[in-house]
């Protein structure tokens, strides 16, 4: 009777066991969970534009600090004097301009004038014209009288000067007006080498612009010597200190982002393709064991780097051997968006985390507990 006993006791036991595996597998298929999860935020670089010696640094390690806040400022003497320099250029570049204005001006009231003088000139080659015609006329009747002996030699000859006399005014006249109308080129050429030397007028002048944006650098450069938190976050490994060198382009430190922070959970491959964006997930912090977070499934990664197949030793592909009986599940990156931070709880990026992802839409999270203290 005692072995049937034994026996029906044992069976009992290894019943009850299978059962609890079974239903443990049950529970792992359906809500699938991982312990290798870490705390993740975007991480600011902080990179100044220029390059000069630390005045400020108000600023401590591990400090919040808010958008906007100064973070550390670079000696600004030598911006400012560039700024007073750019403006003083500005300014004779305007005088500058205004003097070639005047210039213009001037030139284009010569060809007026020119203008002017080349119309009378004209206006004396016409009356000329027509006195040397008249007097070439009478010239002419005079040279006929003489021959018929009707008029005295006399009046020949005076007839002759006046037309002579006439002739001659007309190529002064003719002269004059080649003078002038020559002084009239050269006036109206001088006003469009003035005009090209110029530019264009105002404030669209390529010279004035050129000192202006030279002016708006100078402003520029003089306000990047103040560097402003560009978010909410977190100083990291502050190492500043008043005296030290800045570098452009090279960071300084480092903010962390106090509103970027995530959870990236990395899955089987087995489980992730059950996973949808949205899926509830429930996000155990080891340094919070007993606290579960409700989050959402943010993402799901589209790929990880492969060795099988990179190029190796001289050239050849890196392949690497494998057991035919076994294949390892590749690991899937997930990232998880913690809906709301308890008060009391602070995310730090690196920390690690165990995450529960509950399948389907119509399980509420609020009953499945954080991962065991053993699983963590």
């Amino acid at each position: 009777m005692k072995p049937n006993v034994k026996f029906i006791t044992t069976g009992v036991v290894v019943l009850a066991a299978l059962g609890v595996i079974a239903y443990k597998y049950y529970d792992y298929v359906k809500y699938p969970w991982t312990r290798d999860g870490l705390v993740r935020a975007q991480v600011i670089q902080i990179v100044p534009r220029v390059s000069g010696e630390l005045v400020r640094v108000p600023i401590q390690n591990n400090q919040l600090v808010k958008k906007g806040d100064l973070l550390f400022e670079i000696d600004p003497r030598t911006f400012q004097a560039t700024v007073d320099l750019a403006h003083a250029e500005r300014d004779n570049m305007r005088d500058i301009i205004a003097a070639l204005v005047k210039q213009v001006d001037g030139l284009k009231d010569i060809v007026e004038q020119r203008q002017s003088e080349l119309n009378q000139a004209g206006f004396e080659v016409g009356s000329a014209t027509a006195t040397a015609e008249d007097a070439r006329i009478i010239f002419e009747r005079a040279k006929q009288l003489l021959a018929s002996n009707v008029t005295s030699q006399r009046e020949y000859d005076n007839a002759l000067t006046a037309h002579l006399t006439a002739d001659a005014r007309l190529n002064e006249a003719r002269s004059r007006v080649n003078q002038v109308t020559a002084a009239h080129t050269q006036a109206k050429d001088d006003v469009a080498r003035g005009l090209a030397n110029l530019g264009a007028p105002g404030e669209a002048n390529a010279r004035l612009r050129r000192a202006t944006a030279d002016l708006e650098l100078a402003k520029l450069n003089l306000g990047f010597t103040k560097v402003w938190a560009p978010a909410d976050g977190y100083v990291t490994n502050l190492q500043l200190r008043v005296g030290d060198s800045a570098v452009a382009n090279q960071p300084m430190l480092a903010v962390i982002d106090a509103n970027s922070f995530y959870v990236q959970a990395f899955f089987r491959e087995t489980f992730v393709g059950s996973f949808q964006k949205g899926d509830r997930a429930v996000v155990t912090l080891m340094s919070y064991p007993d606290t579960p977070l409700e989050a959402r499934v943010d993402s799901i990664g589209w790929g990880i780097a492969q060795q099988n197949g990179s190029t190796g030793f001289e050239q050849l592909p890196s392949v690497k051997p494998t057991f035919e009986w076994i294949r390892l599940a590749q690991r899937i990156p997930v990232m998880v968006r913690i809906e709301k931070v308890p008060d009391g709880i602070k995310l730090r990026a690196g920390t690690t985390a165990s995450v529960v992802v509950i399948t389907g839409t119509s399980t509420d999270g609020e009953q499945v507990p954080p991962v065991p203290r053993a699983l963590q």
